[in-house]
């Protein structure tokens, strides 16, 4: 028989009380430290939520820097040509509240930052986040409202980092994912053809 949690006691006295330091860790300033970890991380997950609750997490990556410090309190993300469909954007203009989890490939360690968040379609920081000549669709600047550290225990549990754990070949390729559970038109030869060599030549465009 499935045991549902159904009240913050509950869960409360499932897991236990967080250790003062834990707590204590929340801020709300960029420390120089975080300026050095935005400036190292190449990748981040943003999530987000929609006026009706409906969730959404979107990866976003870019040479090493590619989050912007504009103040003590802001950040600004640039967007790239994707596949349009701006699940999360969508979720921004209707709930502002934003999560954020940085990436540094080797860490086992993550930065997390939350806060409010606005679409912005031009400014002029938008010449330094300029990448093979092109510069962002748009930009997500985020006030900070939260941030902290987080430990080291998923990645170590999961070896993340460790090559001899990983297995890209457990699945089907892309175009064959694509094909089998998408069902596009498009044959696999076209698709294989889309996804090949070339396809990393046109990630800015």
């Amino acid at each position: 028989m499935t045991a549902e949690i159904t009240s913050h006691e509950e869960l409360r006295e499932l897991l236990g009380t967080p250790m003062p330091r834990a707590v204590a860790k929340e801020r709300t300033v960029l420390h120089e430290r975080d300026r050095q970890w935005l400036a190292a991380s190449p990748f981040c997950l943003v999530a987000t939520a929609g006026a009706d609750g409906s969730c959404d997490v979107s990866p976003k990556g870019d040479p090493p820097g590619f989050t912007r410090v504009l103040d003590e309190t802001t950040i600004a993300i640039p967007e790239r040509p994707g596949n349009r469909r701006a699940d999360g954007y969508r979720n921004i203009l209707d709930n502002p509240h934003v999560g954020l989890i940085y990436l540094i490939p080797g860490r086992t360690d993550t930065l997390r930052i939350n806060g409010r968040a606005r679409l912005v379609r031009d400014a002029p920081y938008f010449a330094d986040m300029v990448v093979r000549g092109h510069r962002p669709v748009l930009a997500v600047e985020v006030r900070v409202g939260q941030i902290f550290y987080h430990c080291a225990k998923a990645f170590l549990r999961s070896e993340l980092w460790q090559p001899e754990t990983w297995r890209p070949e457990a699945l089907p390729s892309r175009p064959r994912l694509i094909k089998e559970v998408e069902a596009p038109v498009e044959s696999l030869a076209d698709l294989e053809r889309h996804y090949g060599p070339e396809y990393a030549t046109r990630i800015y465009s």
